[in-house]
């Protein structure tokens, strides 16, 4: 409920936008009454695209109709009673709407709470100055609405000029045929007896003279007119031109680089909301342009007069057609990127979205998607307008869908549910490439017509790169290709070029947040993690985090050569540690049971200094996805003499057997989480009964 009450404090363009989200689709009625109610429920849960979540939707409708049945039996009085029939009506006209399809009740609901979360917090930015994000979100958001008045106020002036255009012409024609009627009566003066006929000709040439000159006047001033109007449009075009790279070459690009970074686990990249309201906007507003232009030339047309406006509105005619396509090709955007690593055989999804689906009526006659996949060489060469001869990289099934319009939302996407690469085809590999390190992307194609079939285009998007994979023993080196191509690659790359080489701490950044999304943890990387890892990364034995930043690391050093003495790369290593803990210790490294990035030597410095019994856990050194324990005690060799031990390490095939916690608790001489807690502090909630028995080697 908190967040309705926010909400109705908004003012202004933002107040006028939460009240457009609600109509008979959702009343605004059913969101003030049951505020609380809707914003308990786990809406964010339900996959839209999971036909297999629509028993949970249908749940919830039932849920929300019993909830607004419930409210309007409560209410009393006069006032109560026009409710508890307004409510009533809601219910069986929401039972109504969202009977059939219980889904879309949940993608209506979603938008208008993330809309408003998102309104809510552009006007709390915007009222507390440095409280809003660094990159200045809300001073861009207003640069583009001031824009945006600004273009209207230009289009109304251009309309009101075309009017006056208009009407001038069309008094203009009036008076030419009434040029010509003289004309002709003076022609039928011969007629006429001569004692007449001089009067009358006197008469009316003095009134052709009049209108003549009139004509030559007025035809000079529509002239000038159609100049100043064709000028206007030209500034209206290229400011519409400016805008329309803030939004799209700017602000979805951001997007879309936020999406790469998200498949690397970095934050969500956002709703599409805001970004499609503005494309919409723009969309309007280039289509008005075209439209006034086109009856500018009609006018040309009715009455040609000589001058340069006819050239510069053919111009202006190619340019807003020019403005339009580039809108409607840079706006067809996957929404949800199929998986980058992609087994073959395996069903998969993806959604494909057009940001201007509810304009310009492409949504009346909805377009067919189809999706292909391709190897790198075909993406150059289909972003170099190159004849690709339809070619493709492999076969993937039920690759095509039909692009469905949400009303409720108002997006036109098409939702490919089950799509599965039937086979592959590869490429010739360059030198010591692996078929791991090999990119494919899948191609999106459409056409859309636009207007009422007045434009057609044929529109592309590519997505990610993937890497196809046909067992699952492949799938931690394709990861690193992909973790490498989504962190390192550059805007507006030659498909796909990526870095060879980057400095460690963008690496660093890259690994912190795989490990974190992973992990599920607030607790990233450590400064000593980071620098443990370069010591692996380049054999190195500095503590010293400066040490390490300004030197580069190889695609080749982080997962092409194997770490010395070992049989595995460097990422190889770093991804089994993901494993085991995303697998079996999440729990404990949130809670900070687990050091784990330390060499055996490090180990033994930092327990040497501690009492008999006390224990500490790192990840193996020798073995992929290991973790050990090392632990001080007495050298039953040497009395008096003390000395590090560390046990075999432990993987995921021994947790699935009995858990850490578990298995802690089993060795007796264990005492002391390193520094100095107790271990049942921090393990005992985690065990199970003892009623089995473990055994293990100690080295």
């Amino acid at each position: 409920m908190a967040l309705w009450i926010q909400a109705q404090q908004l003012q202004g363009d933002a107040l006028h936008q939460m009240q457009s989200l609600y109509g008979q689709h959702f009343p605004i009625e059913v969101r003030h009454y049951l505020a609380q109610w809707l914003e308990a429920q786990p809406w964010d849960a339900l996959d839209l695209e999971n036909q297999q979540d629509e028993f949970k939707a249908k749940r919830l409708l039932d849920s929300l109709i019993q909830e607004l049945q419930r409210r309007a039996e409560h209410q009393m009085g006069e006032d109560g009673f026009l409710l508890k029939i307004k409510l009533g009506h809601y219910a069986s006209q929401l039972k109504s709407t969202y009977d059939p399809c219980p889904l879309e009740l949940v993608r209506c609901v979603k938008h208008i709470l993330y809309t408003e979360q998102r309104l809510v917090q552009d006007a709390s930015n915007a009222s507390s100055p440095g409280a809003g994000p660094v990159d200045g979100t809300p001073q861009r958001y207003q640069q583009i609405n001031q824009t945006f008045e600004e273009l209207r106020v230009m289009m109304q002036d251009s309309e009101n000029d075309l009017r006056k255009l208009q009407h001038s012409q069309e008094y203009f024609i009036i008076q030419y045929q009434e040029s010509l009627r003289i004309q002709a009566q003076l022609s039928s003066l011969s007629s006429v007896a001569p004692a007449e006929r001089v009067q009358r000709e006197t008469s009316l040439q003095s009134r052709k003279s009049t209108l003549e000159a009139w004509l030559t006047r007025e035809a000079n001033t529509l002239q000038k007119y159609r100049q100043e109007l064709a000028e206007k449009y030209q500034r209206t075009l290229t400011l519409l031109r400016k805008q329309q790279a803030l939004i799209v070459d700017d602000e979805l690009i951001q997007w879309k680089r936020r999406q790469q970074l998200a498949g690397n686990g970095g934050p969500a990249e956002g709703g599409l909301d805001m970004l499609q309201a503005w494309c919409e906007k723009l969309a309007d507003m280039i289509w008005q342009n075209r439209q006034q232009i086109r009856r500018v030339e009609h006018l040309t047309q009715q009455l040609p007069i000589p001058g340069p406006t006819e050239e510069l509105l053919t111009e202006l005619n190619a340019t807003v057609t020019d403005i339009i396509s580039a809108l409607v090709t840079s706006t067809f955007i996957i929404e949800k990127q199929p998986p980058q690593v992609l087994k073959t055989q395996t069903k998969f999804s993806a959604t494909v979205r057009l940001l201007v689906g509810g304009k310009l009526n492409v949504h009346m006659n909805p377009p067919q998607v189809k999706a292909t996949i391709i190897n790198e060489q075909q993406a150059k060469a289909l972003l170099k307008n190159e004849n690709t001869r339809n070619d493709s990289s492999g076969e993937i099934l039920n690759n095509n869908c039909v692009m469905e319009y949400h009303q409720t939302t108002g997006t036109l996407s098409a939702h490919f549910r089950t799509m599965s690469l039937k086979r592959i085809k590869r490429a010739d590999r360059r030198g010591a490439e692996s078929v791991t390190e090999e990119k494919f992307t899948v191609l999106f194609e459409s056409q859309f017509s636009v207007g009422g079939n007045e434009l057609v285009f044929h529109v592309k998007t590519l997505s990610l790169p993937v890497v196809v994979i046909v067992h699952g023993s492949q799938d931690n080196n394709a990861t690193a290709t992909v973790l490498w191509d989504n962190a390192f690659s550059e805007p507006g790359r030659v498909p796909f070029v990526v870095p060879d080489k980057i400095v460690w701490p963008q690496l660093c950044e890259a690994l912190n947040m795989k490990y974190k999304s992973e992990v599920q943890s607030d607790r990233g990387l450590s400064e000593d993690n980071l620098v443990f890892l370069a010591q692996k990364a380049f054999s190195s034995s500095s503590n010293n985090p400066e040490d390490y930043r300004n030197m580069t690391i190889t695609w080749s050093q982080f997962n092409r050569e194997s770490l010395p003495g070992r049989n595995f790369t460097f990422w190889q290593w770093f991804d089994g540690v993901i494993e085991l803990m995303k697998k079996h210790l999440k729990s404990h490294w949130n809670d900070g049971a687990i050091l784990g990035f330390l060499n055996k030597q490090q180990a033994q410095d930092m327990l040497m200094s501690k009492p008999n019994g006390t224990f500490l856990l790192r990840f193996s050194d020798s073995e992929i996805g290991g973790i050990t324990i090392a632990w001080v005690a007495e050298n039953p060799n040497k009395p008096g003499e003390r000395m590090v031990w560390n046990l075999m390490p432990f993987t995921t095939r021994d947790f699935s057997i009995r858990s850490l916690a578990d298995r802690i608790s089993d060795l007796n001489h264990l005492l002391f989480l390193y520094p100095s807690q107790p271990k049942d502090e921090v393990f005992s909630r985690y065990c199970t009964p003892p009623n089995c028995t473990a055994y293990f080697d100690i080295l």
